[in-house]
């Protein structure tokens, strides 16, 4: 799919906080990516867990290296980036990725969070740094799919403590915002992707389905934004983008070994 995030939509984007895209990948990149992770013993040896407060844990893997293999097709591929360029109005540069991994019946929740609530500590100074999400897997409110806080990114940055074994947000101030603003559910088809902003409040409940519900999420920040200090991500590189066609060639290489 050939998407260029129209005036309209990047109003959107900064009215809302995210930009819901159905069907930016297609099935094949889709097969390939499902293909390629579910049997990449590697990333599931990677992954590790946070605990929700029910005691449920969420699995995840991450990385800051955008490499030259099917992974980092998705990340580098201009479908996303220049789209990202777009909404963020500069240029941007791969901060990291991570692939959830909730499985069916016990893959926890994630607590309503800002990732710049966090980010913020290692030393961005602005919120200009945004999210994209692919769904892997169909993505639905059973299985534990994003749900979102509506124009919440307007509220800026709110304090963050610990809850359970994860970074969460000031509980006080994400009831208000829900009695004032809309939850939205963010259900997808594999090959969906949500744009969503840094300081967008999100959170994704655990998954008591018998279907699994894994996502790759690809995060920028932009280069004027480069922080000030090193910490667990990168600083400013510039992102050597590559065309989309790239995702099926390297796929398909991939998955013939």
């Amino acid at each position: 799919m050939i998407f260029k995030a129209t005036n309209q939509q990047v109003e959107q984007f900064n009215r809302d906080g995210y930009l819901i895209v159905r069907s930016l990948f297609d099935q094949e990149e889709m097969n390939l990516l499902i293909h390629k992770s579910k049997a990449d013993a590697g990333l599931q040896e990677d992954a590790y867990g946070r605990l929700d407060k029910g005691g449920r844990t969420i699995k995840l893997a991450l990385w800051n290296d955008p490499k030259d293999d099917l992974y980092g097709m998705f990340s580098r591929c201009r479908r996303i980036v220049d789209n990202m360029e777009t909404l963020l109005d500069g240029e941007v540069y791969h901060y990291h990725s991570k692939m959830i991994l909730k499985e069916p019946r016990v893959g926890g929740a994630w607590e309503w969070h800002q990732d710049y609530g966090y980010w913020y500590n290692n030393g961005c100074l602005l919120p200009d740094m945004a999210s994209c999400m692919i769904a892997v897997d169909k993505a639905t409110q059973e299985n534990g799919c994003l749900q979102v806080i509506k124009g919440s990114h307007l509220m800026g940055r709110i304090e963050h403590g610990v809850v359970a074994g994860q970074t969460g947000a000031d509980q006080e101030r994400v009831e208000a915002a829900l009695e004032r603003m809309e939850l939205v559910y963010c259900q997808m088809d594999p090959g969906d992707a949500v744009f969503f902003h840094g300081n967008t409040l999100h959170r994704s409940e655990a998954n008591t389905s018998d279907k699994p519900r894994w996502a790759l999420i690809c995060c920028y920040n932009t280069a004027r934004n480069d922080p000030y200090k090193d910490g667990p991500h990168p600083r400013y590189t510039p992102l050597h983008k590559v065309d989309d066609a790239m995702i099926k060639e390297v796929g398909r290489a991939e998955v013939a070994v």
